[in-house]
This record gives C-alpha cells, structure tokens and sequence, in this order.
C-alpha cells in the first residue's frame, strides 16, 4: 500500500471515524457503524467499500450481517498510524461509541459494548 493512498482515502472524515471505531471495536457491522456515525447505510457502505477496495478492511457475512475489521495483513506502518491517531483522537470519536453503547439488539457483540 502506497501512502499516498492511505492517507488520501482517510482524509474524509466519515472514513477515518469509520476505521477508528473499527480498530477501537476490532470488528463491526454495517448496522452497528449506522447507528454509531447516525449516517444512512448507502452513506457508511460506500465509505466501507472504498477502505475494503484499499485493502485496508476486510469483510465477512454472518447470516444477514457483514462484519468488517482491519485486514490482518496490513503493513506495520499503517497500524502503528492508526493506532496512534486512535489514541490520540479517542475524545474525538466517543460519541460515536457512547451511540454503538446505546444501540439495542447489538449483532454478536452485545456483551462487549461499553467496554
């Protein structure tokens, strides 16, 4: 992955918000990030396909969900990048988690939220 790419395509702020709760979450469905980013499903899944076409997610179907996480093969450099700015934006994005916390009938993770 060329760098270039990598920080055009977080540049937009719905992206980099959607990869951020991802990395913060490890794994979230198409629903899950709706409700967390109060964005229209086309909206989120037009941003997801843009960071899965990067090869920056990866997805997989469970039943009627796609789940999305971070593709297990990213470079070293990409993670420590996101990783940092997730610690360094986290009051950025938690209200975006405070809506996944608020959010009923969770998919899978119902268990973990709020941790």
């Amino acid at each position: 992955m060329q760098a270039t790419q990598f920080f055009k395509c977080l540049s937009d702020e719905t992206r980099l918000k959607t990869i951020l709760l991802i990395l913060h979450e490890e794994e979230l469905c198409v629903c899950e990030l709706t409700e967390a980013l109060k964005e229209s499903q086309p909206k989120v899944s037009r941003h997801l396909a843009q960071l899965k076409n990067l090869s920056l997610l990866e997805a997989r179907r469970q039943s009627q969900w796609m789940y999305y996480r971070l593709n297990r093969e990213l470079p070293e450099w990409t993670l420590s990048v996101l990783e940092t700015t997730l610690k360094a934006q986290k009051d950025s994005i938690q209200q975006y988690l405070d809506n996944l916390c608020c959010m009923g009938d969770r998919p899978v993770r119902v268990a973990n939220c709020c941790d």
